[in-house]
């Protein structure tokens, strides 16, 4: 009897068997964890706020009225190239991670491949993330609201003096030859350059602010200062536009530094606390600085304020804790103060929205900070126990973004100055660059 029952069982086998595999199968296949999934999706839409409209506003209101639409259709242009761009292959020659090797230098430790150019391969069912999993159609959008503001925001720079069309080469040259090689040797794992050196960038203080900055100041050091500058009052038009600006990249940037834990985890949490300390903080420190100097706070210095502490903690926010975000964001917010004020007098270049006395400089802040406060015993959470050793590393990552940012942007803007000219003429200057450029007034009296 009991053989029998044996036999019998047996015989079910070979119709038990393809169920019991397909079970293994679908349990050792990747989980869409949808709680991440959705965080992913709000990061993403906040960071794109970032740009349009929060940039949009920031830099709109900060410019002459005669000049206010031509600034946010800079914002909105870019946002549109930026993003063909990194769906023809931008997202490759960022993120693709064929031929890389943890430990090994060569090409491929500098730049991606082109395995996924026109985002190939990418379907619903693709998956990514550092644990749990979300979609790679939502990771690749991620990454491109990254890609779209840190050209945007060199538009500062040299806002009110650059033509249209120089522009948009210019900046789709830019994209390609600079952010997404940098982004790639910081970002894409085991056997980039930077990410094997040990830099730590948790959401772009490198990637975006200091390579932002830096071709900003080479852009206005190249084009040269505007009509009139600095004898001439130009001072911003619409100083409530550029403060609803800032105050939705301050909510925007939660996504783009609290999103950048890739997960709706404790890190996320952590990364948004910091955020809005350092944030604050950076805002008294400009304010109180620029209070001692000037004898009076202003809106504009108050909002500058918040930009640089977003700045600093950028680079910070996954490895940082409260104490370290308010000592960084208060030396922001007094540094970049002294240097969009003093620094940019004494030194005479025409940075015309501070994109490199906030961007650059809070950038370069908040990277070498970043190697001090990490440390646990200084009461971070990332896994720094040689501060100097540390703080050397995080030096040469800036250092090689400076390098290599200022030189590639310095050939690009005189290649693109000899075929076709950078700058509008004095008349178009003069009458203003919505009307020059775009054939519009942003207000009809």
């Amino acid at each position: 009897m009991t053989l029998r029952k044996f036999a019998g069982l047996g015989a079910l086998l070979p119709l038990v068997m393809p169920g019991l595999a397909m079970a293994a199968d679908e349990a050792a296949a990747p989980v869409l964890n949808s709680g991440d999934t959705a965080w992913m999706l709000t990061s993403t839409a906040l960071v794109l706020f970032m740009t349009i409209p929060g940039l949009a506003l920031f830099y709109g209101g900060m410019v002459r009225s005669k000049n206010i639409l031509s600034v946010m259709m800079q914002c909105f242009a870019i946002t549109g190239l930026v993003t063909v761009l990194w769906f023809i292959y931008g997202y490759s020659i960022a993120f693709d991670t064929s031929g890389m090797e943890a430990g090994v230098v060569n090409l491929n430790s500098f730049v991606g491949g082109l395995s996924k150019a026109f985002l190939a391969g990418i379907t619903p069912a693709s998956v990514t993330g550092p644990a749990a999993l979300f979609p790679e159609a939502v990771f690749v959008t991620f990454q491109m609201t990254f890609a779209i503001i840190t050209p945007a925001l060199i538009v500062g720079a040299f806002a009110e003096r650059m033509k249209f069309s120089a522009m948009l080469i210019f900046m789709g040259i830019w994209f390609t030859v600079v952010y997404a090689p940098i982004a790639h040797m910081v970002w894409s794992g085991p056997g980039s350059l930077m990410g094997d050196w040990g830099v730590l960038d948790f959401a772009g203080g490198t990637v975006v602010h200091i390579n932002a900055g830096i071709a900003g100041l080479v852009c206005c050091l190249v084009l040269g200062k505007r009509k009139g500058f600095p004898t001439t009052p130009m001072a911003p038009h619409n100083l409530g536009y550029t403060l609803m600006g800032a105050a939705m990249l301050w909510i925007g940037w939660f996504g783009f530094n609290a999103g950048s834990a890739a997960a709706a985890n404790g890190t996320a949490g952590m990364a948004m606390l910091v955020t809005q300390i350092a944030t604050a903080a950076a805002a008294l420190g400009w304010m109180f600085a620029e209070w001692l100097t000037h004898g009076k706070p202003s809106a504009l210095g108050i909002a500058s304020g918040v930009v640089a502490g977003l700045v600093a903690i950028t680079p910070a926010a996954g490895t940082v804790g409260p104490m370290g975000a308010l000592v960084i964001g208060l030396t922001a917010g007094v540094v970049c103060f002294f240097c969009a004020t003093s620094l940019k007098r004494k030194l005479g270049y025409d940075d015309s929205l501070d994109a490199f006395g906030v961007h650059g400089i809070g950038g370069i802040l908040g990277a070498i900070l970043t190697g001090v406060f990490a440390a646990p015993a200084l009461g971070g959470f990332g896994t720094v126990t040689d501060v100097a050793a540390q703080v050397w590393v995080q030096a040469k990552g800036v250092g090689l973004t400076v390098i290599y940012t200022a030189v590639a942007t310095f050939i690009i803007l005189k290649v693109l100055d000899a075929i076709i000219g950078l700058r509008v003429t004095e008349e178009e200057e003069a009458v203003g660059l919505d009307l020059a450029q775009h054939n519009e007034r942003g207000y009809n009296l």
